[in-house]
């Protein structure tokens, strides 16, 4: 416990880009330090009699108990150091970071002589879903047959007279009473090239629209497929949510010009607005390519897509404008970074009382 405490004591007290610094070299040597913990269990996994000797019954046994491995972090270095067995070059990739564990053992079944170089090369830098869309593409599985049912209920606790509650609680689970599976969480898995199965559980009432759905579209889909009205149904709402977020419009109108007022010398001045015209909110989200367009000094760009928020460059406050020229799309966690930069730190909620 007295050295973590120092550990984190001396995190504490570095310096800003020394603490950046640090963390490169950690991140960098813990990648070296798995590359080469993967290479010596595909070592190990070929003498058997080794972990035998030492009273373990498998690798897996030996990496649980000996190296004191959790059960994820067991399997994914044993997959991947088989993998690497097959095919030694993921070693380098794995130590360089273009490749981690994970995309290693989702790849690993998909490898051959002939498509390894290529595969890991496409697959270098990739986050997760990238890996499974190109998985798709390797071994493409058929369309997921269309499947309404109905789920089984929950049971309910008894009420006096021995009948089911309709309105009682859940059980509490008890040492002695089961306990209840949670559900599985919503499905979004690429199948093949441009082909996903999804699968979620909805309730009564969207069941029911789906339902009316269906009878109404007969003539236009006539199997009456899920698939296709739920299609149609996200391009409509598609279609509704970028209008009122980033502007959209089949037929945009050309840029109304700012309102002005008359300086003390009888001048007009054009007086700045906090509003966002829709024609700016559309040409910052093209230009943008929605996603966050904070650069870091030494080149990087955020690659946030979500909670993406309008920034002024020079700010309101400075007197800037909702210009398309002055505008751009920020994370939440960047756009309150560059308010920093301007205004200095927002005073936590617990400090309010003291000033």
């Amino acid at each position: 416990m007295k050295m973590t405490i120092n550990v984190l004591a001396t995190a504490d007290a570095l310096s800003d880009q020394d603490l950046l610094t640090r963390l490169d070299h950690l991140a960098g040597r813990e990648r070296e330090t798995i590359a080469e913990l993967v290479a010596h269990l595909a070592a190990l996994d070929e003498r058997p009699s080794l972990y035998a000797a030492k009273g373990y019954s498998s690798l897996f046994a030996y990496c649980r108990e000996a190296l004191r491995l959790s059960e994820d972090a067991t399997c994914n270095r044993i997959d991947v150091a088989r993998a690497c067995r097959k095919f030694p070059e993921i070693l380098d990739r794995l130590a360089s970071g273009e490749l981690n564990l994970t995309a290693v053992r989702v790849l690993a079944d998909h490898l051959t002589p002939e498509n390894c170089p290529d595969v890991l090369a496409r697959a270098a830098g990739k986050r997760r879903r990238e890996i499974d869309v190109l998985v798709a593409e390797l071994a493409p599985q058929p369309d997921a047959p269309t499947l309404i049912r109905r789920l089984p209920m929950p049971e309910a606790s008894p009420a006096a007279d021995g009948r089911p509650s309709p309105r009682a609680r859940p059980p509490v689970a008890t040492p002695t009473s089961p306990v209840t599976p949670p559900s599985p969480r919503p499905v979004l898995q690429p199948t093949a090239p441009e082909r996903y199965r999804v699968q979620f559980t909805v309730g009564q009432e969207t069941h029911d629209t789906l339902r009316r759905l269906q009878d109404l579209l007969r003539r236009e889909i006539p199997s009456g497929d899920p698939a296709t009205i739920v299609d149609r149904a996200l391009t409509l709402l598609l279609e509704k949510v970028e209008r009122a977020k980033c502007g959209a419009a089949a037929k945009p109108r050309p840029a109304a010009a700012a309102p002005a007022t008359r300086s003390e010398t009888g001048k007009p001045v054009t007086k700045p607005s906090r509003h966002v015209p829709r024609t700016v909110v559309r040409e910052i989200d093209r230009r943008d390519g929605r996603q966050c367009a904070f650069v870091s000094k030494d080149g990087h760009r955020c690659s946030e897509r979500v909670f993406l928020e309008k920034h002024h460059v020079i700010t309101y406050a400075e007197g800037g404008r909702a210009t398309v020229d002055n505008m751009s799309l920020r994370c939440r966690r960047h756009n309150q970074y560059e308010a920093e930069r301007v205004f200095g730190p927002r005073t936590p909620p617990d400090r309010w009382h003291e000033l």
